[in-house]
């Protein structure tokens, strides 16, 4: 019995020892160089973030579609809420420079953001960093190009969220629908900006 307790101290201690190693790993992000792997459609699977207003308002949604596209112009990123029937247009235009990205989001507040790593073939993890003086929160979204990901996949993802201390995830229903593109002359450059301001993006 001595013996079982001591080996399950000593996994213990091993565990609690290289946890700050296995977070450097899950929290690093990846090199913006380029965005064209990140090209096309993408389905919100699950999101988490340290302001509970937004968690609640994340909660409501019936599914979250985002798009990248890139043009010489930059990089053009496009967020689609449903709603039931309604389907709620966000356009943001992306700077990127080293491995940060930060939106165009005027004078109301700072969003920067971050992809980092993940084992899954075709997903993205999406840290966002939002400061206002109404809101200063941490959001880690898992994207991906299926509805659904395997369970080792949204397990990752649940270790990521304990590395930044952040609550278990709002995981969105794969039954539901998902939003088509919209043409850029549907979206309005306040729209976003007031969303987010109020804990709703």
């Amino acid at each position: 019995m001595r013996s079982l307790c001591a080996v399950a101290i000593f996994c213990l201690v091993s565990l609690t020892r290289s946890s700050p190693l296995v977070c450097e790993k899950l929290v690093h992000p990846v090199d913006l160089s380029t965005f064209s792997y990140l090209e096309g459609r993408w389905a919100l699977i699950a999101g988490s973030l340290n302001h509970p207003p937004s968690m609640e308002a994340l909660a409501q949604r019936d599914s979250i579609t985002m798009y990248f596209s890139n043009s010489s112009d930059g990089v053009t990123y496009t967020q689609i809420n449903r709603f039931g029937d309604q389907c709620q247009p966000l356009l943001y235009n992306i700077s990127a420079e080293g491995r940060t990205f930060s939106f165009d989001v005027g004078n109301r507040f700072h969003l920067t953001g971050a992809l980092l790593r993940t084992p899954c073939p075709d997903c993205l993890v999406m840290q966002w960093v939002v400061k206002s003086k109404r809101r200063h929160s941490v959001d880690l979204y898992l994207l991906s190009k299926r509805r659904t990901v395997e369970p080792r996949e949204m397990e990752e993802f649940r270790a990521q969220l304990k590395c930044f201390q952040l609550p278990a995830p709002v995981v969105m229903d794969p039954s539901r629908d998902l939003c088509p593109e919209q043409p850029e002359s549907q979206s309005t450059a306040a729209t976003p900006q007031a969303q987010v301001e109020d804990g709703r993006a």
